[in-house]
């Protein structure tokens, strides 16, 4: 629950420039997408599903998350503007948003299957990310190392979920 909660501020945050820079109607409809999605999830998870929520295992706090990420951003970013500080922020919530699933994960010991295909999923794509930032830079030159370390810190914190899920899996 508070891991796809810390995902849809992510994506708030990230694409606050929908008012501000229109690039093409397909990436318009896809960030407005992203945020949607997030929020559905978010309210399936607290109100239509309900009954399947573990609230009492769910007690990581995100404050310790989100204010960190929110001065790091404030302290460490590309362009000192309010929209480069939150997109910032985003990709630097997005590197840790992950930890309360995976407290709650090895607080109670097990998970349930489609939750670890979920965490696998989301690893690769991290591990995925972090092999186009390699492609660009070779290809274009381009080196962004915000985004190469936060997702490096992902990357990291997806190891002992990875171990476990692939070794389980055996």
């Amino acid at each position: 629950g508070k891991s796809q909660l810390l995902f849809a501020v992510v994506f708030t945050a990230r694409y606050l420039d929908l008012f501000t820079n229109f690039i093409s109607l397909y990436n318009t409809c896809m960030k407005i997408v992203y945020i949607g999605c997030s929020y559905a999830t978010v309210w399936m998870i607290y109100s239509k599903f309900k009954a399947t929520y573990d609230g009492n295992h769910d007690t990581f706090r995100i404050e310790f998350l989100a204010i960190p990420t929110a001065i790091l951003a404030f302290l460490v970013n590309h362009d000192f503007t309010p929209l480069e500080i939150m997109w910032t922020f985003s990709i630097y919530l997005e590197s840790v948003a992950i930890l309360p699933q995976l407290f709650m994960v090895s607080k109670t010991g097990e998970a349930e299957t489609i939750t670890s295909h979920y965490l696998f999923s989301l690893g690769m794509y991290r591990t995925l990310y972090l092999l186009n930032w390699i492609f660009r830079y070779y290809s274009e030159g381009f080196f962004d190392l915000i985004a190469i370390v936060a997702g490096i810190v992902q990357s990291i914190l997806y190891c002992d979920f990875f171990y476990l899920y692939i070794t389980k899996g055996q």
